[in-house]
C-alpha cells in the first residue's frame, strides 16, 4: 500500500474525518503523525513534538513500550477477541484479581466495559438497579455537583454541568439529575466546614430520590482542571452513608498514580461503593475501562428482581486490551512511579508557579503530575497550538486553560521544554 504524503493525509482527513471538540474549520491546526517512542511525537514531516498529553492522559509510560507491545503480540497470537457471554479468559480474570488487590478496599466486583464514558454509564445502571432491587422505587436521580464532567455519552452528559460544561446544549434530553457547588475548598488551603453546607442540604433534601453520589476525586477533570480538599471526599462518604445513598468515584482520569497516590481516594483514606477506571488503564495502548463495585451492591442487583447486571458490551473484557492493561499495571507498580511523579510536581511547582505574577494569567496550579495555569482569556487554538507545536511541544488547552498532564517517564529537560513553552504563551 502506498504511503500517503503529509499532504495527502491531510487532503483526506479535512474531506471525511471528524475530530473530537471540532468543527469541520479547514484551518484548525491539524499535524499528521508517523510514529511515537518514549515522551515525543513524530510529525510525517520530521519534527519531533514532547507530549505533554500523555494522549489525553492515557499513556503514563510513553510509547511504544517493549513490555506492552510483547504483551500485545504474544496474546494476538493467541486470540484477539472472543465474547465475554458465557466464556472467560486468562487475561481477564488475571486484570480482575489485580485491579481488585489495588484499589481502594472493599471492592471485590469488576465489570469491564469499552471506555471511560461507558464506565460511567455502567456505574449509574448498577446505583439505579441496586436500588430499584431493594425496592427504593423512587431513588431515581444522581446528585453530581458543578464544574463535573464524568464522559460524552448520554448518562454521563447529565452528570456534567449543566450550565458551563460541554454539553449544556442537550440539557433538555438528558436525565435531569440534581447538581450542588462545586467544591469550594482548594487541596493546598485549610478545611473550611462551610464548604459542605450546600452537599449536606442537597443529601437531606432528596434523599428518598437519590440513588447515589457521582464525584471526580481531588480533581475535577475536564471541567476545570480543579484541586479540592480532601476532606470534602472524606464528608462525602460519611454523608452517603448516613443518608443511604451509593457513593460513586470516577476515577478515570485521576487513577494509575496521576495525584501522586494510587487512586486519588487515598488522599482522602475513603472507598466508594462503586468506582470508575479508563484512561491510563491499558498504558494508552487500547481502549478499554473497567468499573468495580462492592459485593454489597453486586449482590443486591443480582438477588433482586431482574437476576442479572443489565448491561454487556459486544467487546468486554477484550483479550489484546485486558492483556496489555495488565501489562501496564505491572509496569507501574513495579517502578518508582512516586518519585517519578514527586519529582513532575516539584519541577512544575519550581517552574509554573511564577506565572502566576504575569498580567494575562488568573491563576497557577499543581497537584501530582498535573500542572495548569489558567489565564484570563480563552485560549485562542488557531494561534496558541501552532505556537507551541514550533518549540517543539504538543499541548492540547481547552477554554482558559493551558495545562500538562505529562507521561511519568518524562525526563527533566523534556518537561522544561513544555514549561518553557507553556510560560512563552503566557509571557509574549
Amino acid at each position: 500500500m502506498k504511503v500517503l504524503s503529509s499532504a495527502e493525509i491531510l487532503t483526506l482527513d479535512r474531506t471525511h474525518l471528524w475530530h473530537p471538540y471540532s468543527s469541520l474549520d479547514p484551518e484548525a491546526p491539524l499535524y499528521p503523525v508517523a510514529s511515537a517512542e518514549g515522551c515525543e511525537i513524530v510529525l510525517t514531516d520530521g519534527r519531533l513534538l514532547v507530549d505533554g498529553m500523555a494522549s489525553w492522559w492515557s499513556a503514563i509510560h510513553g510509547y511504544n513500550r517493549p513490555e506492552l507491545n510483547q504483551a500485545v503480540t504474544q496474546q494476538l497470537a493467541k486470540m484477539a477477541h472472543v465474547m465475554f457471554g458465557g466464556l472467560t479468559h486468562e487475561p481477564a480474570v488475571r486484570l480482575a484479581e489485580t485491579l481488585v488487590n489495588i484499589a481502594p478496599p472493599g471492592l471485590h466486583r469488576v465489570f469491564f466495559a469499552d471506555s471511560g464514558s461507558v464506565s460511567v454509564e455502567v456505574a449509574i445502571k448498577m446505583a439505579l438497579q441496586y436500588q430499584l432491587s431493594r425496592g427504593k422505587r423512587s431513588k431515581t436521580r444522581i446528585l453530581s455537583v458543578r464544574k463535573a464532567y464524568h464522559g460524552d455519552t448520554l448518562g454521563a452528559m447529565s452528570l456534567c454541568d449543566p450550565e458551563t460544561g460541554m454539553h449544556h446544549l442537550f440539557q433538555s434530553l438528558l436525565p435531569q439529575q440534581i447538581f450542588v457547588a462545586a467544591p469550594a475548598c482548594t487541596f493546598h488551603q485549610p478545611w473550611e466546614e462551610s464548604c459542605l453546607e450546600d452537599l449536606k442540604s442537597a443529601l437531606r433534601e432528596h434523599q428518598h430520590e437519590l440513588a447515589a453520589l457521582m464525584l471526580e476525586p481531588i480533581v475535577q477533570g475536564a471541567g476545570g482542571m480543579r484541586f479540592y480538599h480532601p476532606e470534602y471526599l472524606r464528608a462525602a462518604r460519611e454523608l452517603c452513608n448516613e443518608f443511604d445513598v451509593l457513593l460513586i468515584i470516577d476515577e478515570i482520569a485521576t487513577g494509575f498514580g496521576r495525584t501522586g497516590r494510587l487512586f486519588a481516594c487515598e488522599h482522602a483514606g475513603i472507598s466508594p461503593d462503586i468506582l470508575c477506571l479508563g484512561k491510563a488503564l491499558t498504558g494508552g495502548y487500547m481502549t478499554l475501562a473497567a468499573t468495580l463495585c462492592t459485593e454489597k451492591v453486586a449482590r443486591g442487583i443480582c438477588d433482586g428482581e431482574a437476576g442479572v447486571f443489565m448491561h454487556g458490551p459486544t467487546f468486554m473484557a477484550n483479550p489484546l486490551a485486558c492483556s496489555v492493561a495488565l501489562a501496564s499495571t505491572q509496569l507501574l507498580l513495579h517502578s518508582p512511579w512516586q518519585e517519578r511523579i514527586a519529582a513532575i510536581e516539584q519541577q512544575l511547582c519550581t517552574e509554573l508557579l511564577p506565572l502566576r505574577d504575569s498580567p494575562v494569567v488568573a491563576d497557577v496550579r499543581v497537584l501530582g503530575g498535573i500542572g495548569v495555569v489558567e489565564l484570563r482569556q480563552p485560549v485562542d487554538m488557531k494561534v496558541v497550538v501552532p505556537k507551541l507545536v514550533d518549540q517543539g511541544v504538543w499541548l492540547r488547552p481547552f477554554g482558559r486553560l493551558l495545562y500538562t498532564m505529562p507521561p511519568y517517564v518524562i525526563g527533566s529537560d523534556q518537561l522544561r521544554q513544555i514549561t518553557a513553552a507553556m510560560a512563552r504563551i503566557c509571557t509574549a
